[in-house]
């Protein structure tokens, strides 16, 4: 069994979707990014990858190549599940936070679990996302980005 660590943070800026876990969620902004930016999907193919010991996204997926410009998340999440599976490893869990004040996620939570297990090729009980304000302290508190954390397990195949 092994452990991967993952963060990410983005800004969010006006005339931008916000991608959370996959999910589409209204709101008045969304993240900036090379890709669409979903910086708890992120969080969690960082956590992948790193369980692995396969480097980082931006080696996997570099901002500078114009193949990952606006592309889903999920497709990256995709491509890592893959990566995983071809080091030899299966996704045991993945346990994520989002950071924000607003706007309130409790709602999508069960669809971005859905979107993530689906992805990273886990069942649903091995994917857990929690949402959680700063309480107006730094860049996440005052509104100014969105930022996430994972923690992964994986396991070699036998």
């Amino acid at each position: 069994m092994r452990v991967g660590f993952g963060y990410d943070a983005h800004r969010l800026a006006e005339g931008r979707r916000l991608v959370l876990g996959g999910v589409e969620i209204p709101f008045s902004k969304g993240l900036l990014g090379h890709s669409d930016a979903d910086v708890l999907l992120h969080a969690v193919i960082d956590a992948l990858i790193g369980a692995a010991s396969l480097g980082d996204i931006g080696r996997h997926f570099p901002p500078t190549d114009a193949a990952y410009r606006d592309i889903s998340s999920i497709e990256l999440l995709l491509m890592t599940a893959r990566l995983v599976r071809d080091a030899g490893f299966s996704v045991v869990n993945i346990d994520s936070t989002v950071v924000c004040e607003a706007p309130r996620l409790l709602t999508h939570i069960p669809e971005m679990v859905r979107r993530i297990s689906g992805a990273a090729g886990c069942g649903t009980g091995g994917v857990n996302v929690k949402a959680k304000t700063e309480e107006g302290l730094g860049f996440t508190g005052s509104g100014e980005g969105i930022s996430a954390y994972a923690v992964a397990l994986i396991e070699e195949k036998i």
